[in-house]
């Protein structure tokens, strides 16, 4: 009998399970089985694995040493078989991208600029509120890009190997139904707004807790936050039951008029994340550069300035 990973697995489970009976209920075998199973592994490695007694099992010097080289190799094997996946999957997708998105226009004006620059590639997209869940289908190689944002300098979602590259940093706009007050002015003081209801779409960011320091910032806690869907968000602004958060890109909108917040105490950093393994070069760069000119496109459509705005930029954003 050779030694294979399936036996380092089982090693494994042993040791972390304290003994055979909890151990064999883990793998889902008997007890007499896996006890065959351990001999034969501690044969084949020359000695005993583990010291058996009252309380359970104890790992042997030459089990420690088994459980260090176990600690190495399974999570390289578990490396290489995601690394050969996202491979196998960009391979299989051939002229094709798949984007992902949170809510808002920017994703549809990307569409549209690479479905006239790229007339031959099938361009795919996926929505989700969830930051988190997008960047995750970055890394599993189900989307080539995802196309989302991060509150100010905040780091991007996902694990630290994935790269971001900025598209744009915006500032957080207020949302006002036509005939309110504040309406009038060409930005708003946050304090203005004190004692407004809120409205906003949803997200796993930290949108929530910058917002709420903001308005700690201006001197007031806000009474009440409405988080729904970017329609009902709308429609409570339109009929003055909340003033909304937006973000610049927001298109214009019968019964609403959007606004800046006087010294900009919310930002908005737009972000395009790719797995750095999984794209070729050419190929983010040109997705990048139409990001950005649809970003431009759909800020001309709503008559606001974009922000001009130097702070540090997030750990992992180019």
């Amino acid at each position: 009998m050779e030694l294979e990973l399936r036996h380092l697995r089982t090693v494994r489970a042993i040791a972390d399970a304290g003994s055979l009976t909890r151990a064999a209920t883990v793998l889902g075998l008997a007890q007499p089985a896996l006890s065959a199973q351990l001999r034969r592994i501690e044969r084949v490695l020359g000695g005993e694995l583990f010291e058996r007694g009252r309380h359970g099992v104890r790992a042997t010097a030459l089990g420690e040493l088994v459980l260090e080289r176990a600690g190495i190799v399974l999570p390289a094997v578990s490396g290489l078989q995601q690394e050969a996946t996202r491979f196998a999957r960009a391979r299989r997708a051939g002229e094709r991208l798949r984007l992902g998105g949170t809510h808002g226009p920017l994703l549809g004006a990307l569409v549209d600029r690479l479905a006239r620059e790229l007339p031959d590639t099938a361009v795919t997209t996926r929505a989700s509120w969830s930051e988190r869940e997008l960047a995750d289908h970055v890394d599993q190689g189900l989307l080539d890009f995802a196309l989302l944002g991060t509150c100010g300098s905040a780091p991007p979602p996902g694990p630290a190997h994935l790269e971001w590259r900025e598209i744009a940093l915006d500032p957080v706009c207020a949302m006002l139904p036509d005939g309110h007050p504040a309406a009038a002015l060409s930005e708003v003081d946050l304090a203005a707004l004190a004692d407004e209801a809120w409205a906003c779409v949803p997200g796993d960011g930290c949108f929530a807790d910058c917002f709420t320091a903001a308005c700690a910032r201006a001197g007031f806690t806000p009474r009440r936050m409405y988080e729904t869907d970017t329609a009902s968000c709308a429609h409570l602004v339109r009929v003055g039951r909340a003033v909304g958060l937006c973000r610049a890109t927001f298109p214009p909108t019968p019964g609403i008029t959007v606004r800046p917040l006087a010294g900009s105490p919310l930002l908005w950093r737009h972000l395009l994340g790719l797995h750095p393994g999984a794209q070729h070069p050419d190929t983010a760069a040109l997705v990048l550069t139409q990001a950005r000119g649809a970003h431009a496109d759909t800020l001309r459509t709503t008559a606001r300035p974009p922000l001009r705005a130097s702070i540090t930029p997030a750990p992992g954003v180019d």
